[in-house]
């Protein structure tokens, strides 16, 4: 089962190019979420690609085949169920904030 966060420090962005805001938070955010407790420094770089190839795809940069490899670093990362299931990690089982009732419309 893996810790629900990760409290070890971020690395760094790799040099070599410049990293817009929207890359440095998803950098952020992956470094510090479950899966990041089992990635060490060699992740540092399939990280940074994957980081890469999802703003292109977000920015309508992308080619297929930046698609298809951001879909093979994911699964490889233990980002989507498929890679955490094959990697064998569960996440932890999440608090589940208070249902609210919303009326349907016309009720």
């Amino acid at each position: 089962m893996l810790q629900a966060t990760c409290d070890l420090p971020v690395p760094d962005l790799p040099p070599g190019r410049e990293w817009s805001q929207p890359e440095e938070q998803m950098w952020e955010e992956l470094w510090t979420g479950p899966q990041a407790n089992q990635w060490d420094d060699s992740f540092i770089p399939a990280v940074a690609m994957f980081v890469t190839h999802c703003s292109n795809i977000l920015g309508g940069r992308a080619s297929a085949w930046m698609a298809q490899e951001a879909r093979h670093l994911s699964d490889r990362l233990g980002l989507t169920p498929q890679g955490m299931v094959a990697l064998g990690w569960e996440l932890p089982p999440q608090q589940q904030a208070p249902a609210s009732v919303v009326p349907l419309r016309g009720a």
